[in-house]
């Protein structure tokens, strides 16, 4: 089956961005999936690492979560 990725591979566009405003909170993967587990989001660091090494796909209610979790506008996990 074709899945639509990256030019470069990757299963997602906004992995990188979640990475770099995750670490200029001093947060570890640890720690931001206890912060969307406290909003009611099912994830482990384990989630959280392959959002960021572009591994797994990131649906819209996953971008919303990491949103409120890292507090910062959907616009800015989506700058390329």
């Amino acid at each position: 089956m074709f899945k639509i990725k990256a030019p470069d591979g990757r299963n997602n566009l906004c992995g990188e961005r979640i990475a770099q405003i995750r670490r200029s909170r001093n947060l570890s993967q640890r720690k931001l999936a206890l912060k969307m587990q406290l909003l009611g989001y099912d994830v482990d660091n384990y989630f959280i690492r392959r959002v960021e090494n572009g591994e797994r796909f990131v649906t819209d209610i996953d971008l919303k979560i990491f949103c409120e979790a890292l507090e910062v506008p959907v616009t800015e996990i989506l700058q390329f």
